[in-house]
């Protein structure tokens, strides 16, 4: 489990059944002991008492992972998204990883409940835990393309995508009049408000946030860490040459990989080739002003590969 995977929650007991309740809380506790075989026993009479026990299923689909079976592991991840067709737990996710699904976008409701648990222990987690450097590095891109152009780094409106607590908005203060943040969860965007650094908010995905907005209507838009929950990032790029204003720049981080296009990596979230980002910017529309390999976050105190990019309305 990474570090920002939302631990199981419990979504539903179709029978409402204690005991399977009780039998899924048991086995919890056995995996974190790390006895997987006892837990997975406990949680099959879970799934025997209820059988559309959501949790139970993507539960011992981990477990049937780490003991290394495979078939058992695709099955029991299978059941869960069959009994949670919002796919809160991301077992379509798992499944992905376990070549038994094809590439695709990620269930929004599975990443609305990743942030609404993620989000008390967010900022403490994500930039202290993570040494989490996203809206550092968008800050000095930013900079860097705008003294090339021998422009200021003053925005009249920017949008920033997937927006948190509000840590782009805040490296972005001083250089911004008016600032809209657009996320998912209904959480983040409520400590993102308490910060007083937004005119406007909305909970949204990134593709419906920008849908909102006018043509033209935004002189920069960030996505700091936002674009790694997005498998195909060309439909939000577009929205975004639509939104800016002439000369408007979108700035954003992505993880990435040593080959071509775009992968889900370990920690469950997308990677995307240098290439790809080059590709989807200019099919956009948009001209790339910068892409650097940058690491905007680490895992087990390594960096993550990344890049930050930067691109244009011309």
């Amino acid at each position: 489990m990474t570090n920002t995977e939302p631990m199981p929650a419990r979504l539903f007991l179709s029978s409402g059944d204690l005991m399977a309740d009780r039998r899924f809380e048991f086995a919890r506790d056995l995996q974190l002991k790390g006895d997987l075989p006892a837990a997975a026993d406990l949680l099959a009479q879970a799934i025997e008492l209820a059988p559309d026990f959501a949790s139970a299923w993507f539960t011992l689909g981990g477990i049937r992972e780490e003991l290394g079976e495979h078939e058992a592991a695709v099955a029991a991840f299978q059941k869960a998204q069959a009994c949670d067709t919002g796919d809160r737990h991301g077992a379509g996710l798992r499944l992905m990883r376990l070549g038994a699904a094809p590439l695709s976008g990620m269930s929004q409701a599975y990443v609305q409940t990743l942030f609404d648990q993620y989000a008390p222990r967010f900022e403490s987690s994500l930039v202290g835990d993570l040494d989490y450097r996203g809206p550092e590095l968008l800050f000095r891109a930013v900079l860097s393309v705008r003294s090339a152009e021998r422009k200021p780094a003053f925005f009249k409106r920017a949008i920033d995508l997937g927006c948190g607590t509000g840590l782009a908005a805040t490296a972005f203060a001083r250089g911004v009049d008016h600032f809209t943040g657009v996320d998912l969860s209904p959480r983040m965007i409520e400590r993102a408000r308490a910060t007083g650094l937004y005119a406007e908010l909305e909970v949204a995905d990134m593709l419906q946030g920008l849908r909102t907005q006018a043509d033209a209507s935004a002189n920069l838009i960030l996505a700091a860490d936002a674009m790694v929950y997005v498998a195909d990032i060309l439909p939000v790029l577009k929205e975004a040459a639509r939104v800016l204003v002439s000369g408007g720049l979108i700035a954003f981080t992505t993880e990435t990989h040593d080959g071509d296009g775009v992968i889900l990596g370990d920690g469950l979230r997308y990677a995307h080739a240098a290439s790809h980002v080059l590709s989807a910017v200019e099919a956009a529309g948009l001209k790339l002003s910068l892409l650097e390999d940058r690491s905007a976050r680490n895992e087990d105190n390594t960096p993550v590969p990344g890049l930050v990019a930067v691109a244009a309305k011309t």
